[in-house]
Formats: C-alpha cells, structure tokens, sequence
C-alpha cells in the first residue's frame, strides 16, 4: 500500500511539474515579439488538444471551416484592390492560419505535415521552372502546359476539363474550361466567331418570353458562356469586367439614393396618409 501510495505521489508531482513546465512555455511563445511558421503550427496544434486547447478550434474539420478559406481568399482580393499593404499583410496572415489549421488535421491523423506540403509545392515550382533549376532554355506557353500536364498526369480533353475545380466562381470556371477545350479545336476560332455567338444567343434569349423556368435558365447559360468565350477571344477577363461593373453601379446608386432622413420622412408621409383615409 505504502508503494502504492508512494508511485501514485510521484506521478502527480510528475504530471504537476510537466503542467508548470507547459505553462511556462506558453508564456514564453505568447511573449514573443516576432514569430516564424513553426510557431504558428504549434499555436494551432495547442489550440486543437481536446484538453487544456480551445473548445472551438480543437473541435473544427475540414468540411466545418471549409468556406472560411474562401471568405479569407476573398478578403485578401479586396485588400489587393484597395492597394492596402497593412490590410493585405493581415489577410495573408488569416490565409496561413487557415493552412495550419487543415495541416494540422491531416497531421493529428499521420496522413502529412506542413513539411510535405512545403516539399511538394517547392518540387512542383522547380519541375516547372527547368530554365532556373536545369540549364534550359525558358519555356513558352506551350510548352508550359505540356509540362503542367505530364505532372498531373492529363493525356486527354476530358482530363483537362474535369481539373477544373467546379468550386471555382461560375464565370471563372468557365473562362478556364472554354480555354482548356479550345487547346482541342472546340468553340470559336477567333473574336470574330465568338462575338457572331454571342449575338445569336443574346438574340434567341431577348426574343423568347415564354418557357418554363428551366428553359429561360439554360437560354440564361448559353448566353453567359457565349458572351464568356468572346471575352477570352478579346482579351477581357469577364470575372473582373463584371466586377468593375458591379462597383460601378454601386457608386452610381449611392449617388441617387435619397439620403436617410428623405426616406424616413417619405415613410412618415405615407403614413400619415393611411391614416387620414382611414
């Protein structure tokens, strides 16, 4: 009984001084004036331990934060428009804590770590860089495409069209799928051809007014991926063009509207109104 006694105090005094030990050195990594990659791995992997982490990070799967790396994405697109350092070094920033956190799942679970992914993305830059890294001569697109494609394997047009994510934003998707195919002599061979498209199924869709729901959408999508291809042929990135149009109209209608105070007293009047008929 007394060994008994005897083992089970030196392990709490064990587990107590491994506890003070942890403590101090979170202390130590939370004062730190200037942190590396390393550092934020282990912040997140303290975060995710079920016991002493954080109820909600230690908790989180891929599929549960999945749309929290498009909205960081999307965050830092608008910094880069906005021209803003300060803002696009934060956002950076939120867009490696989200490859921590997916990292550090696949790791809990022995599948990879942050160093297999740095490896592959470096192999990956060093085979398709073969005028850096091999003494040849620089690639052009051609031949830039080919070597993309002998690493992923594709052999074939169904091979490119189905790597396009189909997560991608639509009109993106389609612009990179219209430029896959065209490598296989489908869709308009010029801008000419692509705008002659775009006219007819513009046309088709102004001139129908009836169908059932489907039909006006798939009228809907053969316009917009008519009017996507001429894009390409033009040179114009429709993801951005209508980006731009989209700002545009917002500033124009910030312009117009009345302000609140008018709105507010056109509510008021209205219901005065009501009232005395009433």
């Amino acid at each position: 009984m007394k060994m008994r006694a005897f083992e089970s105090g030196a392990v709490a005094e064990l587990q107590a001084a491994a506890g003070h030990m942890e403590r101090e050195h979170n202390m130590e990594l939370a004062g730190k004036e200037r942190f590396e990659m390393d550092d934020l791995m282990e912040i997140i992997r303290l975060l995710r331990r079920p016991v002493g982490g954080c109820p909600w990070d230690s908790v989180q799967t891929h599929q549960s934060i999945r749309m929290n790396f498009l909205e960081e994405t999307c965050e830092v697109l608008e910094a880069i428009d906005l021209a803003d350092s300060t803002l696009l070094c934060e956002e950076l920033g939120d867009i490696l804590m989200q490859v921590a956190l997916h990292t550090a799942m696949e790791e809990e679970q022995g599948r990879f770590t942050l160093e297999d992914v740095c490896t592959g993305v470096c192999r990956k830059l060093i085979y398709r860089h073969p005028h850096v890294f091999a003494g040849k001569a620089a690639p052009g697109p051609s031949t830039w495409d080919e070597l993309k494609n002998q690493e992923k394997g594709r052999a074939s047009l169904t091979d490119e069209l189905e790597s396009v994510p189909a997560t991608l934003p639509a009109l993106m998707r389609a612009g990179k799928t219209l430029k896959r195919a065209a490598r296989y002599g489908f869709g308009p061979a010029d801008e000419a051809a692509a705008r002659r498209e775009a006219q007819a199924q513009l046309q088709q869709l102004l001139a129908g007014d009836k169908g059932t729901s489907a039909e006006r959408e798939a009228q809907v999508g053969d316009a917009l991926l008519a009017l996507t291809a001429y894009c390409r042929l033009a040179g114009v990135d429709p993801e951005l063009a209508l980006t731009r149009a989209t700002q545009r109209f917002v500033k124009q209608a910030e312009k117009t509207a009345p302000s609140t105070e008018q709105t507010l007293c056109a509510d008021r009047n209205l219901e005065v109104r009501k009232n005395d008929e009433s």
